[in-house]
């Protein structure tokens, strides 16, 4: 058995429980963004960030390996999706240089957990 497949519940992965943080993180950041964006950008940001939890959740609660690495494969493709929205609020004005630091900073740490996860799993 697998690093990501040994623990019973996805709750246990650190990377879900990081990825939760930094959804707790856009949506604090959100609140202050312009409210015309609130069917754009903010949305957008949203559903990206609650997309990486969900994915690990939903991969790690499937019944293969393959299955798994497959959701986490999607989990990482939101992140990426997310820091290019982060990058476009940061032009507009949204966010401040700091604010964009801290939370690039976690996204780059779920990144590098979901990764971590991705290779454990090829392993097995």
């Amino acid at each position: 058995m697998s690093y990501g497949k040994n623990l019973h519940d996805h709750k246990e992965l650190i990377a879900w429980q990081k990825s939760i943080i930094l959804v707790e993180e856009v949506y604090k950041m959100t609140q202050s963004f312009p409210k015309e964006e609130m069917f754009g950008i903010i949305s957008q940001m949203r559903r990206c960030a609650i997309s990486i939890p969900s994915n690990i959740a939903e991969g790690h609660s499937r019944n293969s390996t393959g299955e798994f690495k497959q959701f986490l494969g999607i989990a990482k493709g939101s992140s990426a999706e997310l820091e290019t929205q982060l990058i476009i609020a940061n032009n507009l004005g949204f966010i401040k240089d700091e604010k964009l630091k801290e939370v690039n900073d976690l996204l780059v740490d779920v990144r590098k957990l979901i990764s971590g996860l991705l290779r454990s799993l090829n392993k097995s």
